[in-house]
């Protein structure tokens, strides 16, 4: 089997849909029954990965592979500072609608895999990963030129797939609701967790979280970009009720890139971090994020809306007890391993951000079930079930 696997998701910083294309990337080369994988970048075909996983212990091997894949920092910047533009979006439309089936002109035979939503036009099979339908759902979490671009390019690559990858079952019936797709043209495959994360001894933290002014298992974290869909105003609202005592034995740390539409956000943020009780880090290097999370005492993420939402997987593998949202997938995702709550109920929220740090029965409970849940969902059976759609659609 020849592939053709699009790697435009891949530049740093790594958003939820950059993990997924890369771990696949480092993967698909080595799977047997695939003779020959070709890279499709944003405007020309990308070098072979130089490193993967059973190659490379630890991190070194995802920074390779970005390195190999990702188009140049300046191009980075550029492509970032233009996605905000309409009109600029509707020109790269046009653009790049030509210029890359061009490109797949020269891969004829090959199936053609985009894990970022959109198909440029390909004489040969296709598939393409929907990760979620928030921009259709929740227009307003959305700038307008993202939206603008959606509208543009979603419905004909879903009328030129001959499979649609979703992330989870929530957003697979989302896409059979909204879009009327065939339920046989749309396979749910659960994303899996990196072997980086995992627990780490108080000891192995005590650098990095020095460092960083925090002590293991004194704090509890929360990774999301700063933008509307993540709710984290309703979080950081909620863990300003908790019982000051508690508060400051465990300061709320959050991590993640600034995003968008987050204005009042962060003047929470300033406020909270006037107060004491609040730390945010911004976007910290992706070696640093497993001791972090190893080192949290809890975890805690309440979106409105995800995919899948890797981060409640990580903290889990982590080995840190989890709240999440009690909508969308997250209940799917979580399996029972962890607390749930409704975002848009403070009461609720805050009881349980409240049992989430201080109830030692649970949470002893729920250290084993989340580690058992994440060993569960694994890149690798993810990969498996991909090649799987893979060899459906070759042979149909």
């Amino acid at each position: 089997m020849k592939l053709v696997f699009a790697v435009d998701a891949i530049f740093p910083p790594l958003t939820g849909i950059g993990r997924y294309a890369l771990e696949l990337a480092m993967r698909l080369p080595s799977v047997g029954e695939i003779d020959d994988v070709r890279f499709l970048a944003m405007w020309s075909w990308a070098g072979s990965v130089a490193s993967g996983p059973a190659s490379s212990n630890g991190q070194m091997g995802d920074c390779r592979a970005v390195s190999d894949l990702a188009s140049p920092a300046w191009l980075s910047a550029i492509r970032r500072h233009m996605a905000m533009k309409t009109w600029a979006v509707e020109v790269y439309d046009v653009v790049s609608e030509a210029w890359r089936s061009q490109l797949l002109r020269g891969a004829q035979g090959a199936l053609y895999h985009s894990p970022n939503y959109f198909l440029a036009p390909h004489d040969g099979p296709s598939v393409a990963t929907v990760h979620d339908l928030s921009i259709t759902r929740y227009p307003q979490t959305h700038p307008a030129a993202r939206r603008r671009y959606f509208e543009l390019a979603f419905r004909r690559s879903l009328d030129r797939a001959s499979m649609l990858i979703t992330d989870t079952e929530a957003v697979r019936q989302e896409l059979l609701v909204d879009y009327g797709v065939a339920p046989e043209k749309v396979r749910s495959i659960h994303l899996g967790v990196s072997e980086h994360f995992g627990p780490i001894p108080p000891e192995a933290t005590a650098g990095v979280l020095q460092a960083r002014g925090l002590k293991h298992g004194g704090y509890a974290l929360s990774v999301a970009t700063l933008e509307p869909r993540k709710k984290l105003d309703r979080l950081i609202a909620a863990y300003g009720q908790l019982p000051v005592a508690v508060r400051t034995a465990y300061p709320l740390v959050l991590i993640g890139s600034m995003g968008w539409l987050n204005s009042p956000l962060q003047r929470l943020i300033e406020q909270a971090q006037s107060q004491g009780w609040l730390r945010f880090l911004g976007y910290v290097p992706q070696d640093e994020l497993p001791v972090l999370y190893a080192g949290a005492r809890a975890y805690a993420m309440t979106s409105m809306y995800e995919g899948f939402g890797l981060p409640v997987l990580e903290a889990m593998a982590s080995g840190v007890p989890v709240l999440t949202s009690s909508v969308s997938c997250m209940p799917e995702v979580a399996g029972g391993a962890a607390l749930l709550a409704h975002p848009d109920d403070p009461d609720e929220l805050r009881a349980q951000l409240h049992r989430l740090l201080t109830d030692e029965t649970w949470r002893s409970q729920a250290v084993p079930l989340g580690l058992a849940r994440a060993q569960q969902l694994t890149w690798d059976r993810c990969v498996a079930e991909t090649v799987a759609v893979y060899r459906q659609v070759a042979g149909e």
